[in-house]
């Protein structure tokens, strides 16, 4: 039955028999006392749309709400709900019975002027070549930021006045549309692939795109009968040049441009040696990047990298195709997967230089230890009952808690579509469930640990797999792993690296030649053993690769 303005809500009743996570729309009596009422006109988007709907309140107007919302630390109230084909100019409800983030409840925003705004995330359809049906949002080449993707419908800010005490009720119209991403031209320096992967698009039952970002040498077009080494550089979805790279000069207000430019000055020097830098741009539809693994939920991104978009560009570009010639570095999510390369494609690599990878060791998953602790969100010991952190300081002050993370995460997206930290762990380490959707490694609001599915993460548990796997894996690893953390990592990282430098130390036949950087004293997230933009890394990779090349191979050719 349809009806122009049908009322969709969520009550305690519903959020209790449906799940923690507010993640069903289902259809009530109006009996809330305060309420947003959120609607988009056929004008707008002329179909039924399936996805998930959100409110932001802000105390300012600075930047409009939407883009205010969904950050670990700092995210102004947001509070959201599925919804199943809602039909143009049907309103659905937001009350004081869904759940949010910080703030739980409606009920918690204190009585005051607020800006508003409405925001329509939309899912799409997929028909996995597992069998399963699944919604979750297409990624528009933004890099899975709900806020920011192109077709998402978002309403105009509104300036309204909350008093949970005497009830409200606003009604908000998402009338706008989010333009397309504007993509880089390429550069003298810079160009840019995309391309369908087939094996992608086969899974996952819709065209899946993979692509990259090249930063060429100097006098690449004056040496066209030269084959270069490639650094494959890992992380989250970017369209910017490989290490920020830029020719001109942004001035001392913007470090992060300026290191870019510093790096310009050093790439195109007399003396750096000649390679091309690639990253990656492969979204998936849980996250802005895919691990660059096989996996039962993702697909087999692993295989379609190494096996589609690597050939593609030693087709286009002039690369040495040559396992010696290929390396590999990133941090945190690049981090984990410089690693994971290197040891699920041992022969296809010549050496990673991974910085403070996410946990590359399950017994500490952030500090929880998903085979034997119960619980992801508390410790107990007698007495007492600690609560497990996932951010902290460099000082030791915890930010954000796992239960506040996890609460964040089940706001933005039921069945692990939040596209945020948690969710794509599971997604990527983790089993299918029977609804098609990732399983959870816990119950997000108790905390609960299902063993089961961290039995299933083992095969993701890079410590576990070298261990496992020494006897055969070792030979083709030996003098490859250049691992660095801070020691007061952010996300105490640092504690799963210890534990498997403890076990390489300890290798034999063959050790492991290979090396561990420890930044000290205080040195957070972020921290690696080379200068931002001074082209450390690079040169100290020129020359790992040409002490590792083969007999025969001109490794000359490319130090022009």
């Amino acid at each position: 039955m349809k009806t122009k303005k049908y009322i969709i809500t969520l009550t305690a009743a519903i959020v209790v028999l449906f799940g923690h996570d507010g993640g069903c729309s289902c259809v009530h009596a109006q009996t809330s006392k305060i309420r947003f009422e959120i609607s988009f006109p056929a004008a707008t988007h002329s179909k039924p749309i399936t996805g998930r709907v959100f409110v932001m309140i802000s105390r300012t107007d600075d930047r409009e709400p939407r883009l205010q919302a969904g950050s670990w630390r700092n995210s102004v109230p947001i509070f959201g709900v599925d919804i199943d084909e809602l039909e143009p100019d049907q309103a659905v409800g937001i009350d004081e019975h869904v759940l949010g983030y910080p703030t739980e409840s409606l009920m918690d925003i204190p009585a005051g002027d607020y800006f508003v705004q409405a925001l329509v995330n939309i899912y799409t359809q997929f028909h996995r070549s597992d069998g399963h049906v699944i919604w979750a949002h297409m990624d528009q080449w933004e890099g899975q930021q709900f806020n920011q993707s192109p077709g998402n419908l978002h309403s105009e800010v509104k300036r309204v006045h909350l008093d949970p005490s005497q009830g409200y009720k606003v009604q908000l119209v998402t009338n706008r549309l989010i333009p397309p991403i504007d993509v880089p031209d390429d550069t003298e320096w810079v160009k840019r692939i995309k391309i369908k992967s087939e094996r992608l698009s086969e899974f996952w039952g819709h065209p899946i795109y993979l692509g990259a970002t090249i930063l060429l040498p100097r006098g690449y077009d004056d040496h066209p009968d030269v084959s270069y080494p490639v650094y494959y550089q890992q992380g989250h979805f970017s369209l910017r040049a490989p290490n920020g790279f830029r020719t001109d000069d942004p001035g001392e207000d913007d470090p992060r441009g300026r290191s870019g430019y510093e790096f310009n000055k050093v790439w195109t020097s007399d003396d750096f040696p000649r390679m091309l830098i690639v990253t990656f741009q492969h979204p998936c539809p849980y996250f802005d990047d895919s691990y660059a693994v096989n996996s039962a939920n993702c697909g087999p991104y692993g295989d379609a990298i190494i096996e589609e978009l690597i050939p593609a560009l030693e087709e286009r570009f002039q690369i040495i195709r040559k396992p010696y010639a290929r390396v590999l570095s990133g941090g945190s999510t690049g981090g984990w997967e410089a690693l994971a390369l290197q040891v699920f494609y041992p022969d296809f690599f010549g050496g990673t230089w991974p910085h403070y990878p996410d946990p590359i060791d399950f017994r500490y998953y952030i500090l929880t230890n998903i085979y034997e602790d119960d619980n992801a969100f508390t410790k107990e010991d007698g007495w007492m009952r600690y609560r497990r952190p996932f951010m902290r300081d460099e000082h030791g002050q915890v930010l954000v808690t796992m239960r506040q993370l996890s609460q964040m995460e089940a706001v933005l997206g039921s069945k692990g579509r939040s596209c945020q930290q948690l969710d794509i762990w599971q997604a990527v380490y983790g089993p299918v469930g029977e609804d098609g959707y990732p399983k959870d490694i816990w119950n997000k609001r108790t905390g609960e640990i299902d063993h089961a599915v961290a039995e299933y993460f083992e095969k993701y548990d890079l410590t576990l797999y070298i261990k496992e796997n020494w006897s055969w894996l070792g030979p083709k690893l030996v003098g490859k792993l250049h691992i660095s953390c801070g020691d007061m990592d952010n996300y105490y990282l640092n504690e799963a690296v210890y534990e498997l430098e403890t076990f390489l130390e300890s290798t034999t036949d063959p050790y492991y030649a290979g090396s561990f950087q420890y930044g000290r004293p205080r040195k957070p997230h972020g921290w690696s053993p080379y200068g931002r933009g001074t082209g450390e890394r690079e040169r100290v990779m020129a020359d790992h690769i040409t002490k590792h090349a083969p007999p025969g191979e001109d490794t000359d050719q490319w130090k022009y």
